[in-house]
């Protein structure tokens, strides 16, 4: 099987990019920068010129192609939002309806239709529309928060003495790491009764930001300096903005935060998506491993940088 892989350079698309080649299926990247996504071609993919706000360039990326895995996304503060996430992708639909494509595996979020006065989000939940209306045979996955946002949001901020904002609710948020969800990407390629499917994707345990911050706090060995914003200040914000970031500042945070943290039922269907997927809960990676993991490397390097800085003062003795 040939996959067309969209946004392989992102967080998430390389994650499936690497699982993809080491299942053995043929991989295609559509990429905008070849230069930039050269690590992909290294790996053993191969790399097709495409940009999703120039339709013209999508087709030939999809030439002996048998399935998609759409991973991309824009960010809200680009100017070319419109033209990727929806004119782009109903141009890639559209191409890969010629194509005959056989399945077309679209990453999504989770609470579209809570937030439809968000631009992206309003967009996101289009683009499934358009996509199950379309008649390829498909699979969304409607996702939760990454393991690898949280490293910015949370562990960095306290490692630097800074601030973390959070918001003052308390519903629990069901992380994944992007390596498992690139598990459940490809897995669904296999499964036929996840044709035509849309699936709420989380990860095992919900996790409350005090909780987060508490465990970074331990492995860090350092305290937390915590602001909280009630989600109404919040809310008005957005209004006042009128269109959702996807940046690294803060109003950005808290605002996916926001999305989040909307009650949901997907978590109490979590282990049935599981056992269809045929994923035993244990086999994920659960957060404070996540964490545990990126606090060994990072006191490593530390320790690695000090080595090498007493050994240039040495030499200077010397």
């Amino acid at each position: 099987m040939s996959l067309l892989i969209i946004g392989g350079t992102g967080t998430l698309g390389r994650q499936i990019v690497l699982q993809a080649l080491t299942k053995g299926y043929q991989v295609r990247c559509l990429v905008r920068n070849l230069r930039r996504a050269n690590f992909l071609k290294e790996w053993g993919a191969e790399l097709v010129y495409g940009d999703l706000t120039l339709p013209e360039t999508i087709p030939p990326g999809l030439r002996g192609i048998t399935a998609i895995i759409d991973a991309s996304t824009s960010r809200s503060y680009d100017s070319v939002t419109k033209k990727v996430d929806w004119d782009g992708k109903l141009a890639l639909i559209e191409a890969a309806k010629i194509a005959n494509i056989n399945r077309f595996i679209f990453c999504s979020t989770l609470n579209l239709e809570q937030f439809s006065n968000i631009p992206l989000m309003k967009m996101k939940q289009g683009i499934e529309i358009k996509l199950k209306q379309s008649n390829i045979p498909y699979t969304i996955f409607r996702l939760t928060g990454f393991y690898q946002g949280l490293i910015e949001q949370y562990a960095i901020p306290i490692l630097e003495d800074l601030p973390i904002w959070i918001t003052n609710e308390n519903t629990c948020v069901s992380y994944m790491d992007t390596q498992d969800i690139a598990k459940f990407c490809l897995r669904s390629l296999q499964l036929p009764k996840t044709k035509n499917q849309t699936f709420f994707l989380g990860g095992p345990k919900g996790w409350l930001s005090e909780e987060i911050i508490k465990l970074c706090e331990q492995l860090a060995g350092q305290s937390a300096r915590v602001n909280k914003v009630p989600i109404p200040i919040l809310k008005l914000s957005s209004q006042i903005l009128g269109y959702f970031e996807w940046g690294q500042n803060i109003s950005d945070r808290l605002a996916f935060a926001e999305i989040l943290n909307v009650e949901n039922n997907f978590s109490k269907s979590t282990f049935d998506i599981y056992k269809i997927f045929k994923i035993e809960p244990e086999d994920l990676i659960q957060l404070d491993s996540y964490f545990l993991e990126y606090f060994v490397r990072l006191l490593k390097r530390l320790r690695d940088i000090n080595f090498e800085d007493v050994q240039k003062q040495r030499n200077l003795i010397i």
